[in-house]
């Protein structure tokens, strides 16, 4: 995977309206924020430094936050907010000298690959008895909550969650004699589906995949998730993927490539050439996450119109990603409470803050696509999908089949060492997609043996 799409997995999965503006911006400016009212009965007053302010480049989406904040404030008589627009919220580089520094924000962004190191080396404060201040918290999804929990104690309000499904070009199968209100649910379906699709003529590509950039490893680890297998062993110490799951997911690309003829003859090898291909109209379906679809339209001039998503094909695992707010571990328990307060209101309220469609569809976001599942099927993530719903841009029932399978698949994390696994991984699809005659099991020994030495050198 490459840095833009790396970004992608770890920031962009925020919706449209958690307003994240991906720009390589380092600096930490502060923004604004107004005097607070003073606290009733001579309470303590307390300021709290809140992260992810949208750019100045996204003017509407700012003054959205701001709004928020000014919001926030009244309603908290005594709290001062003053917002930091850092962009990406979360930067591996500076996060660990901010830490150190002292610059760290009351209340950060983290992304679930780094829940485990942040929580481990005491980064992050622990909220236990802060949990109420979130109202919704008891609707939360409980496999979700339990990756920011450790030993009982609870580190974070996750924020953003979601899974890869197979995302799918409808007028492709309504022009290759395929329904598109019924997609794919078996890879045997998905074989038959790319082959029409590849039979529409020159140029037409049933299945896209992914051959390099480390996002050729990212796929497979997803394809080996859905088959019930594994990259690394349960202690993290040894290559997994070397395995009865893992040639099923090469014999399954190089029956397609070699046997359908069903995945064109180019390499696509980082992340934009496939979405490039997706949104020419030429490619039937691929693997990703929602916001496929939003990244397919804005950025390369897909028809909104045309695109699906369904579940991922026979899943007993989904790869998962998100994110989540922690608090600073320096906060006393008033700044603490305060930032609780501010991610209650700002992140977690029906119709309010990121959950304001009405206003985010007013100010021009896609509202529609269903790429945060925190809330699952709560009665939160209900009322939160009907107002998607209700102020929808995009066209929501292409996307129900993922929704309802999303709710139903277990989430399996990225594993650690992702991008050195992924680069190590590209080898063996780039074989089986470039070579007819790659052996498999010599490519998956070839790649378990760099990876072993790769794991034990990180000890």
């Amino acid at each position: 995977m490459g840095t833009s799409h790396q970004k992608g997995q770890t920031m962009r999965r925020s919706t449209g309206l958690l307003l994240v503006s991906v720009l390589g911006v380092s600096a930490t400016a502060c923004g604004s924020s107004e005097p607070a009212t003073p606290a009733p009965g001579g309470a303590k007053a307390v300021t709290i430094t809140v992260a992810c302010q949208p750019a100045k480049s996204a003017p509407k989406e700012r003054k959205a936050w701001d709004d928020d904040v000014a919001t926030f404030m009244k309603a908290h008589p005594g709290v001062t907010v003053k917002s930091t627009d850092q962009q990406p919220c979360f930067d591996p580089k500076t996060f660990g000298p901010k830490l150190a520094g002292g610059q760290m924000e009351t209340v950060f962004v983290v992304p679930v690959t780094n829940y485990a190191d942040v929580i481990a080396q005491g980064q992050a404060l622990d909220i236990t008895q802060y949990t109420s201040s979130i109202k919704n918290w008891n609707d939360l999804r409980p496999d979700v909550r339990e990756l920011v929990t450790k030993d009982g104690k609870v580190y974070g309000v996750p924020n953003v969650h979601y899974s890869v499904g197979l995302v799918y070009n409808r007028a492709l199968f309504t022009k290759a004699g395929l329904d598109p209100d019924s997609p794919p649910k078996t890879w045997a379906e998905v074989r038959e589906a790319a082959k029409k699709i590849a039979g529409l003529g020159q140029g037409y590509v049933g299945y896209g995949e992914y051959s390099g950039g480390n996002t050729g490893g990212w796929h497979f680890t997803q394809a080996i998730y859905g088959r019930g297998g594994s990259i690394l062993t349960p202690d993290n110490k040894q290559a997994a993927f070397n395995s009865p799951e893992g040639k099923a997911v090469l014999q399954n690309l190089h029956d397609m490539r070699w046997v359908d003829n069903s995945m064109g003859n180019k390499l696509l090898v980082g992340w934009e050439s496939l979405m490039m291909a997706m949104g020419s109209g030429k490619v039937g379906m691929m693997l990703g996450a929602p916001d496929v679809v939003t990244d397919v339209v804005n950025k390369f001039k897909g028809n909104v119109d045309d695109y699906g998503i369904t579940g991922f094909p026979e899943a007993k695992a989904s790869l998962s990603g998100g994110e989540a707010f922690m608090i600073n571990p320096k906060a006393t328990p008033e700044e603490a409470k305060a930032g609780l307060e501010w991610i209650d209101f700002r992140f977690n309220t029906v119709g309010k803050g990121r959950f304001d469609f009405a206003r985010g569809k007013a100010n021009g976001n896609p509202v529609g696509v269903p790429d945060n599942d925190v809330y699952g099927a709560s009665p939160t993530g209900k009322a939160i999908q009907e107002d998607r719903v209700k102020n929808a841009s995009l066209p929501v029932d292409h996307y129900q089949p993922y929704v309802e399978a999303a709710a139903t698949i277990p989430p399996k994390a990225e594993p650690v060492h992702a991008q050195e696994l992924y680069a190590i991984l590209d080898v063996a699809m780039s074989g089986v997609l470039s070579r007819e005659d790659a052996g498999i099991d010599e490519l998956l020994a070839d790649a378990e043996t760099k990876a072993n030495a790769m794991l034990a050198a990180k000890g």
